[in-house]
């Protein structure tokens, strides 16, 4: 198991960081609040009733995520992702699409989602640019379901959403499972099962040590090797190239051609040295990884009448002394990494 096809090239039209990285995907945080508790990004002992979530004001404007996202593209960027927290719960989310997809340059727009609303909203979604959807899904039991993700019902209506939004033409669809041993790691050939033929790819991902609250253990971490030879005994693989420089997941087709699976080894493999994401939180912080300890406030600097070029300038330098490279570092020197880290939820997977 390897990282084939990693040294595809992008076109380098804007900043490289201090290890030659590129500026080409764009994550945005639409919404800092989910329907979901899930332990392992916001566990209800910590995210219960009484915490306080972003005040609608504080949040970016669809205005505002879209002039920052069109100055992004100036700088290189060719993909963007919406994420949260859960996304859907951002009303006429439809409608920033709409501004989005419009960017000259912008070659890729997406959505992540637990897809329990996906269903209602799928249509309206694609009508207005999206191009393609991920949907976050740990399991196929329902007991299981409901014990990763807090408590909640509604295993039923991912998997509508997911018939959604393949009627909507929203492809290719991706499943992302989080791999927790003794949780869910027993069924994770049930999922591939399920969606094996059906043009869905599901991408199995290494439990990792995001944000300050999820209890991380490394014996909890599944490795990717362990998950590929399971798999790999009832259908048989065969690895894939790498699509584009970036591309955090190693590919592998089944051997009879019925579609493909993937796994991020986040912990096991680091990718760091191909990781060409930025991530703009849901009131304007922009960080360079997703293991971040600080950001740089856009959100201030925009509502203070900063011009356009004075914000390209911000960005371009933040990315140009970016260093970032925590999940390397975490492998040989674990007890030097920050324990202070930014959530998830608040900038996205």
């Amino acid at each position: 198991m390897n990282r084939q096809g990693r040294l595809v090239q992008v076109a380098r039209t804007g900043p490289q960081d201090t290890r030659g990285r590129p500026l080409a995907d764009l994550r945005i945080s639409v919404m800092d609040r989910c329907n979901f508790r899930c332990p392992y990004c916001m566990p209800r002992e910590t995210y219960g009733d009484r915490y306080r979530f972003l005040a609608a004001a504080e949040r970016l404007s669809f205005d505002e995520i879209a002039r920052l996202a069109r100055l992004f593209v100036r700088h290189g960027v060719r993909k963007l992702r919406l994420t949260g927290g859960e996304p859907l719960l951002r009303s006429n989310l439809a409608d920033l699409i709409g501004e989005l997809s419009v960017i000259e340059g912008l070659e890729d727009l997406a959505l992540t989602t637990n897809g329990v609303l996906l269903a209602q909203h799928a249509a309206e979604l694609a009508a207005n640019g999206l191009r393609r959807v991920t949907v976050s899904l740990d399991t196929l039991d329902a007991e299981t379901f409901r014990r990763m993700n807090g408590g909640f019902d509604g295993l039923d209506r991912v998997l509508d959403g997911i018939r959604a939004a393949r009627e909507a033409g929203l492809a290719p669809i991706r499943v992302n499972c989080v791999v927790q041993r003794g949780v869910n790691d027993g069924q994770v050939l049930d999922l591939a099962r399920h969606f094996r033929a059906t043009g869905i790819t599901v991408r199995f991902i290494e439990y990792m040590d995001v944000g300050n609250r999820n209890h991380w253990n490394l014996e909890r971490v599944v490795p990717a090797r362990e998950l590929y030879e399971h798999i790999a005994a009832v259908y048989p693989l065969r690895p894939l190239a790498g699509a584009y420089r970036g591309e955090v997941a190693q590919r592998y087709g089944y051997t009879d051609r019925l579609g493909e699976i993937g796994f991020v080894t986040s912990v096991t493999q680091p990718f760091c040295g191909d990781c060409t994401r930025a991530r703009l939180s849901s009131d304007g912080i922009l960080y360079t990884c997703l293991f971040a300890t600080e950001g740089l406030d856009l959100r201030a600097r925009l509502r203070g009448g900063a011009a356009d070029d004075e914000l390209l300038a911000l960005i371009g330098s933040r990315w140009t002394e970016r260093t970032d490279r925590y999940s390397e570092l975490r492998n040989v020197a674990p007890a030097s990494q920050p324990q202070r880290r930014i959530e998830m939820y608040y900038i996205g997977g």
